[in-house]
């Protein structure tokens, strides 16, 4: 290749010169400089705080008091103003919507906390709710909510276990970690969830194990995840139907059949049974030893209930495990139910609500492994 000559070496020279500024700017178009182009804020969610009292609102004569204080005494406006951090993590309002202890919760209680959470599920300018609830039926509520609000946006119930009163309360931190959870988009589409003790359990599977401990709740499956500092972190993912996924929906729901609970246990008396139906139970959930063992001597008295229109449902007193159907019993020959592994007080919610759309015992049977 012959090199330029050098005529043309001045020529080459005032070419390049005057293309490089039109490539700057063609680059400079394309590219605009980040230097002075701020990043949009990411914006906060907005979180609603719906208090129906318990110990998270309890208070104590003393400091030391942590077991003995009166429950449902602190309104949420003291609540969310105790812990200055919550502003920090979404924005948030507060709604009073009971102030009692939760072993007073009834049926109609229920509906009523039920359809509040799906109206403002359903404003634009909610991204998630947060209940604080006494633990002492904190499980029931989040089952039931876990059935019958259709919405993927984050619930999460949370309480404590000691009045904000005591030395070394848990409830100003399971509360902003409530708020961490509800306001996180990660949270989304998982169905209730319980905060308690820095862990994110499911609304389902959760339950009471001790009754004087912070570490009070926890389930057989284990955590879905964990709260640290206001961030969350998961490690699994809830696989039965709830939410947007179920076929209950609180807004078509005015009133709970009644459904009762009777223990089971050795040298059993059938009156209880009886008296639950006389007293205007639809279904009986039987709290059977073991793998929800019925004796001998009680089953021709459940056999009778089931003929005459009673539902039955074998659950376990037993923490963990789950029911086996035609295991310890045939219950295709007596048309009975199992709880699969909702424990007596979750079965008794989840047969409420099916008895809402069924009382056949294949779909209900049906409901309780799908649910």
């Amino acid at each position: 290749m012959r090199r330029p000559g050098p005529a043309l070496l001045p020529a080459l020279a005032a070419l390049m010169l005057a293309t490089v500024p039109l490539a700057g700017a063609a680059v400079a178009r394309e590219m605009p400089s980040t230097a002075t182009t701020a990043p949009a804020a990411a914006r906060k969610a907005n979180v609603v705080i719906l208090a129906t009292g318990g110990t998270i609102a309890g208070a104590g004569a003393d400091a030391s008091n942590s077991a003995t204080y009166q429950a449902a005494k602190v309104p949420v406006d003291k609540l969310i103003a105790a812990v200055p951090s919550l502003g920090e993590l979404a924005n948030v309002r507060g709604e009073q919507v009971f102030q009692i202890a939760s072993e007073s919760f009834t049926n109609a209680q229920l509906v009523q906390l039920g359809k509040r959470v799906s109206a403002l599920l359903k404003q634009d300018d909610v991204d998630g709710v947060v209940i604080t609830h006494g633990t002492d039926t904190l499980e029931e509520t989040s089952l039931f909510l876990d059935l019958v609000v259709r919405s993927d946006k984050p619930i999460v119930v949370v309480g404590s276990m000691r009045p904000s009163t005591a030395i070394s309360a848990d409830g100003a931190l399971n509360l902003a970690d409530a708020v961490a959870t509800a306001a996180s988009p990660a949270s989304k589409g998982k169905g209730v969830l319980v905060t308690m003790n820095d862990e994110i359990q499911s609304g389902r599977d959760v339950t009471k194990r001790v009754n004087i401990k912070p570490s009070a709740f926890s389930s057989q499956w284990g955590p879905l995840g964990m709260v640290v500092e206001g961030k969350t972190y998961w490690f699994r993912a809830p696989v039965k139907r709830h939410g947007t996924s179920s076929e209950f929906d609180i807004d078509t729901i005015d009133t709970l059949p009644e459904v009762a609970i009777v223990y089971g246990s050795g040298n059993m008396n059938p009156a209880p049974y009886t008296a639950a139906v006389q007293a205007g139970a639809k279904a009986i959930v039987h709290a059977g030893t073991g793998n929800g063992s019925v004796a001998g001597y009680l089953v021709d008295t459940l056999k009778d209930l089931r003929a005459k229109g009673t539902l039955i449902i074998r659950s376990s007193r037993v923490g963990d495990g789950f029911v086996l159907r035609n295991a310890e019993q045939p219950d295709d020959k007596y048309d009975w139910v199992v709880a699969h592994d909702l424990n007596p007080q979750k079965a008794k919610i989840l047969t409420a609500v099916a008895l809402t759309k069924t009382g056949d015992t294949n779909e209900l049977q049906r409901i309780f492994w799908e649910y």
